[in-house]
């Protein structure tokens, strides 16, 4: 698997850190705040695989762009930022060696924790 860094998604991230659009949940919390599958299927329906890509910190190059399985490493509902899914995804990166991608999420760790 060829996962790489979204940096478009890593822009988006910061930005909705500097707008305050964010969440401060606990670690345990991103399987109760994870948008559901079918919650995932009316954002790409309604928006369109550009913005739900913005959510995602990983890019799989071995699915085609536009399949949900082409994103990886959720960071949020689609309104918000939430600490436990960075927190999840940062964890998952750094099980499968994907450093560009934990150190991206622990710089977002570190900038949500100095809220």
């Amino acid at each position: 698997m060829a996962v790489k860094l979204n940096k478009k998604a890593f822009d988006h991230a910061k930005e909705l850190i500097k707008d305050s659009k964010f969440v401060l949940d606990s670690r345990d919390d991103w399987s109760e705040h994870a948008p559901s599958t079918q919650d995932q299927n009316k954002f790409l329906d309604r928006k369109g695989s550009a913005e739900y890509s913005a959510w995602f910190l990983g890019i799989d190059d071995e699915h085609p762009e536009g399949q949900k399985g082409h994103y990886k490493f959720p960071y949020g509902d689609f309104k918000r930022i939430h600490r436990c899914a960075v927190i999840s995804a940062e964890s998952r990166a750094s099980q499968y060696d994907y450093d560009d991608i934990r150190r991206a999420l622990g710089d977002l760790l570190q900038q949500l924790d100095e809220h």
